[in-house]
């Protein structure tokens, strides 16, 4: 497994990335030590998380991810085998939102004493602001990276032209740059990152690291009828991909999964990680053997017939 330079950055990330939003959700903290170890311990180094995971649990006020990995990183050390990403800018309720220098420097703080930790290897802009001036979000990212508290910065959720206005801004001003982007991007949802996004990111180097890579499990092959999703807690999630051309997806998957002694969701992860723009998709395991069918993904490799005939499939 070879490890992949993340944008212009300094940061060498391996070619799967694990999502932490299932940590404090469908993965407890006893389960999520079991897996972040495990990852690590098969040369896996690249974490992802946000300030907001998992704040839709009822209970849960945000957070909860990071104060896991942090329990982890405590109890365990090691932080400089890892690559720690996490993000800010989504609502966490009492005015926490957005990407103002204010909350920028407010967030920062907190997301470093959950994760228990003294440095963001990359901290992500969750959503576009369109109410900040991106010079003041970019200016507020320089300070902490001058403070050695960020390393590198990444965007998500953003579109095309923004992406490109921060970019701009960066190489006019000096200014850090945005060296990832995170869109939804699997499969059965192309067009989100596809033509004018990717095309930003290929022509500035910025590495996607997609979130939703196997589409909350359907392409795993785990759900093709309605039956399968009965009492499924990512059922509303799937739904709409339960239908005839995700059907043709998955009968790609299949078909390329037998050559290949592979099972479907390895497939579509390979797939992304052979697509030119992508550095490393971001995908979640909940149990172990979960975990160890993800981590053989990135032992797949697929020719270029495969990839192919899962595009055309997959077309939208």
């Amino acid at each position: 497994m070879q490890n992949r330079k993340l944008g212009n950055s300094s940061l060498s990330v391996s070619p799967i990335c694990f999502g932490g939003n299932v940590f404090g959700w469908t993965a407890d903290e006893a389960m999520s030590f079991r897996l972040l170890d495990r990852w690590v311990e098969a040369g896996f180094n690249f974490i992802d998380t946000a300030d907001v995971y998992s704040r839709w649990v009822d209970g849960n006020n945000g957070g909860e991810s990071e104060v896991i990995i942090g329990n982890w990183l405590a109890s365990r050390g090691g932080r400089d085998k890892i690559v720690l990403a996490t993000k800010l800018g989504m609502d966490m309720g009492d005015g926490k939102v957005g990407l103002s220098a204010k909350y920028i420097t407010q967030a920062v703080e907190d997301s470093l004493r959950r994760l228990k930790t003294d440095y963001i290897d990359l901290y992500q802009s969750h959503k576009d602001d369109p109410d900040t001036p991106v010079e003041e979000t970019l200016g507020a990212y320089q300070k902490l990276i001058e403070q050695g508290k960020v390393r590198e910065i990444g965007a998500s959720n953003f579109t095309a032209a923004r992406l490109q206005e921060s970019l701009d801004a960066s190489t006019r001003d000096g200014l850090p740059r945005y060296q990832s982007l995170q869109p939804l991007y699997s499969l059965v949802e192309r067009d989100t990152l596809e033509g004018e996004l990717e095309a930003v990111c290929l022509k500035e180097n910025v590495g996607v690291i997609g979130f939703y890579s196997l589409a909350s499990g359907f392409l795993t092959g785990k759900y093709r009828s309605k039956a399968d999703m009965e009492g499924q807690t990512r059922a509303p999630r799937v739904e709409k991909y339960v239908n005839e051309g995700g059907f043709r997806v998955l009968e790609a998957l299949d078909a390329a999964a037998a050559k290949h002694n592979a099972k479907p969701g390895q497939v579509a992860l390979a797939w992304l990680i052979a697509r030119p723009s992508v550095t490393s998709p971001i995908a979640s395991a909940t149990n172990m053997d979960q975990l160890e069918e993800l981590m053989a993904a990135a032992e797949v490799t697929l020719d270029q017939g495969d990839i192919e005939a899962i595009d055309a499939a997959s077309k939208p």
